[in-house]
């Protein structure tokens, strides 16, 4: 395989929903915890959310003032350094503002807090943002013109960075893109006993057909906890 194998590991309503205002509600509390307790022991180099995900995790909003940096050269920076356990930002406009080079969780959760920072991003972004992200000293690669080309992307986090597994975990826009470029080999799945609103966001938006086998189901009180393989 020329890709990391991902996993894409997400909490769901019953009615397979992934956002939404029922992601902080009582009920599903329990998923919540079930769904990072997971996530702590699953076997990956790291993880990868899209932009809007990582802004409401990690970093808040903020964002650099760019005058302060020259253009660089629109080519991948990967410094020598890097290694060990990876959190892979899929931005494509380079719009996230991080403070460090690694993820500070304001939880100091193991499971995120540490992470090295990759930001996987499109020939649009503005040259100034580079420099920004040297200076921070986080590692970038390109994927793209004007989008970002899943298969692009994961063929240089493998051979480029040495990257064998990545957990999925959203939002929806970046989980129907790694579907319909045929990227997801494994689904977990923590479905909180609620349903959501009309307007909330599905597992995958503008998915594609996709054959998966159950490989287990199990309950932790209301919660139900599933994982599935692709054909």
């Amino acid at each position: 395989m020329t890709r990391p194998y991902i996993l894409c590991h997400m909490v769901t309503s019953l009615d397979g929903k992934v956002t939404g205002a029922f992601l902080g509600s009582p009920e599903c509390a329990a998923a919540t915890e079930v769904y990072y307790d997971i996530h702590r022991r699953l076997s990956s180099d790291g993880f990868i959310c899209g932009r809007v995900t990582m802004e409401g995790s990690f970093t808040g909003g903020w964002y650099p003032d760019l005058t302060a940096y020259e253009p660089q050269e629109k080519v991948d920076f990967i410094p020598e350094t890097t290694a060990g356990f990876y959190a892979v930002a899929f931005d494509t406009h380079g719009r996230l503002g991080w403070k460090e080079r690694s993820i500070v969780d304001p939880d100091g959760d193991p499971g995120y807090d540490g992470a090295q920072i990759v930001e996987v991003l499109s020939e649009a972004v503005d040259s100034r943002y580079l420099g920004y992200l040297q200076e921070q000293g986080i590692p970038y690669i390109f994927a793209g013109r004007d989008s970002i080309d899943v298969a692009v992307a994961l063929e240089k986090l493998h051979t480029r960075m040495g990257i064998d597994r990545l957990l999925l975990e959203g939002g929806s826009i970046l989980n129907g893109a790694f579907l319909r470029a045929d990227a997801v080999d494994e689904l977990s799945l923590v479905v909180a006993p609620v349903v959501a609103e009309a307007a909330d966001k599905p597992l995958f938006a503008d998915s594609a057909a996709a054959a998966f086998s159950l490989q287990s189901a199990r309950t932790e009180g209301d919660v139900v906890v599933t994982t599935y393989k692709r054909r």
